[in-house]
């Protein structure tokens, strides 16, 4: 062989070997990144693979996590699966759920940092004694059990009369008016007869006829006048029994009335009546007793106290309310029946029992709730019987122990308010969120960002090969989402790098709200 076709042969060789190492560091670096940017994108795992999964599953099994209980595919937590392998739903691999990361009675586990970045809240279940603390606005009324009225025991007339007009006060022994009753005028004159006779008998009939003098309804002051003066008038004066307002005026000067009519009807103002609405489920706030303290905006800066003395046994059907009858001292008479006051109740010192902060109960419409935390970043739904609330806490009458931790705030960040219910049906489900919330747990109105290679495009759908989604605790992987509304750019094509955001759709779908092709800087390699 001639020393040309030697040196041939020789840059053959050499150039066959070249390009043998060239393919070889090709497929190892395509490998690499295959395994870097979407190893659950699809790929099959070799059996190396499933017996290092195994062997590493094994491992685990014996460490701190705890003993695997299943395994099961994020996205469809519900299907539970006896060992590890592909998930049949989405390309990727089927993640293990521990002993400790699952709990009895509806237990969700939520991961700590996310626990923060919701804003979630936790509080102490506490046992105080509370005292009944209610406002509420009633209205003054004259106190009933001050009422006298002014009525003769005998037929007469009016000669004189003093007060002429109603709601004006009188004092006690001021005169109202002056009549003539012929009634009074003979026993008086009986009277005076029977006043010298010194018999036996006549001194008990001169007493007989004092006692008629009071059986008729004369005055104490009229009769001491009659046994000085030893003579009679026509004419008597009636007098204020009490201090107080002439709230009913009968008499007329010169007219005549009859036996028992009623001449003056007197209130008194020493104290009043304030007649509050109570709402039917405060009723327990406002025992009977409970001091009370009120204030008119007539007279700012002053307090009136007084106390329950009855609640009336009758529920308002339109307002749902019952009428706490209040006594208000009334000093100096300042507070007139018709005002409106602001009432504080305060009741007396309750037992001892167990509170929460309003804002940690939930109601479903149906039943009370409360989110209870456990450690480790575990959650549970308690039922719970609630009893009063006052000053923005909740008494609890079962469901929760002293001291137990609670969620008192972030609830809803989940879902929203309107889908109440829903979400406490799902923290009911017990599902172990291990590598990220469901598509059923993800808020309709939240967007998520993320990054990918477009592997297929349909009309219905495109299928990116994603990274991990930090908003969602999601792993990379590969899955279809529903085209923008907008439609699909035609720029875009199988293989290019893109940047998204979507959202999800009742039914465990997403939807794409925009995708944008990634600018790559490729040069190709020198021949």
């Amino acid at each position: 062989m001639s020393t040309a076709r030697m040196n041939a042969v020789r840059w053959v060789v050499a150039t066959a070997v070249f390009l043998a190492l060239g393919a070889g560091g090709g497929y190892w670096w395509a490998h690499y990144k295959m395994d870097s940017v979407g190893s659950t994108m699809g790929a099959s795992a070799p059996a190396t693979s499933a017996r290092a999964m195994e062997s590493a599953s094994a491992n685990v099994t014996s460490s701190d996590k705890g003993r695997i209980l299943y395994w099961h595919d994020p996205m469809v937590p519900n299907q539970k699966f006896d060992k590890p392998g592909k998930s049949p739903f989405m390309d990727m691999q089927l993640v293990p759920v521990y002993a400790n990361e699952t709990g009895e009675g509806g237990d969700v586990r939520v991961n700590a940092s996310v626990v923060q970045n919701l804003g979630i809240r936790l509080g102490r279940v506490e046992r105080t004694a509370i005292t009944g603390r209610l406002r509420a606005v009633g209205s003054v009324a004259f106190d009933e059990r001050l009422l006298e009225l002014v009525q003769p025991r005998v037929e007469g007339y009016v000669t004189r009369l003093m007060i002429k007009a109603p709601l004006e006060r009188v004092r006690r022994g001021q005169p109202l008016a002056e009549i003539l009753a012929p009634q009074w005028l003979e026993a008086e004159q009986e009277y005076l007869a029977l006043m010298d006779a010194s018999s036996e008998r006549a001194q008990t009939l001169r007493e007989a006829a004092r006692q008629r003098l009071a059986v008729l309804g004369v005055s104490e002051v009229t009769i001491h006048a009659v046994e000085t003066t030893r003579r009679t008038n026509a004419n008597a004066t009636i007098v204020a029994p009490i201090d107080g307002v002439v709230t009913e005026l009968g008499a007329r000067q010169g007219a005549a009335f009859m036996s028992g009519a009623s001449l003056f009807r007197i209130n008194g103002l020493s104290t009043v009546w304030v007649n509050a609405q109570i709402p039917e489920a405060k009723v327990s706030l406002v025992p009977v007793g409970a001091m009370v303290e009120a204030r008119a905006t007539g007279w700012p800066g002053m307090v009136f106290k007084g106390r329950v003395i009855a609640m009336l046994p009758d529920v308002d059907p339109a307002t749902r309310t019952l009428t706490a009858r209040v006594s208000i001292e009334n000093r100096d008479e300042k507070l007139s029946p018709g005002m409106y006051v602001g009432l504080d109740f305060t009741g007396p010192l309750g037992e001892p029992q167990l509170m929460v902060p309003s804002e940690a109960i939930i109601t479903t419409g149906e039943r009370n709730v409360v989110i209870a935390a456990h450690e480790g970043g575990g959650f549970d739904v308690v039922n719970v019987m609630t009893g009063a609330e006052q000053g923005g806490r909740t008494a609890i009458l079962s469901g929760l122990t002293e001291g137990q931790s609670i969620v008192v705030s972030g609830q809803f960040l989940i879902d929203s308010e309107a889908s109440l219910k829903s979400t406490v049906n799902r923290l009911q489900t017990a599902t172990p969120p291990a590598a990220g919330p469901a598509a059923s747990d993800t808020a309709p109105s939240a967007r998520h960002l993320a990054r990918g290679r477009i592997t297929a495009i349909t009309p219905e759908s495109i299928t990116i090969a994603h990274e991990p989604v930090p908003s969602l605790s999601w792993p990379a992987m590969t899955m279809g989402f529903k085209p923008p509304t907008q439609g699909v750019s035609k720029d875009l094509k199988v293989g290019d790098q893109v940047s998204f955001s979507f959202t999800a759709k009742e039914g465990g779908s997403f939807q794409l709200e925009a995708i944008t092709a990634l600018q790559t800087n490729t040069t190709e390699p020198s021949r």
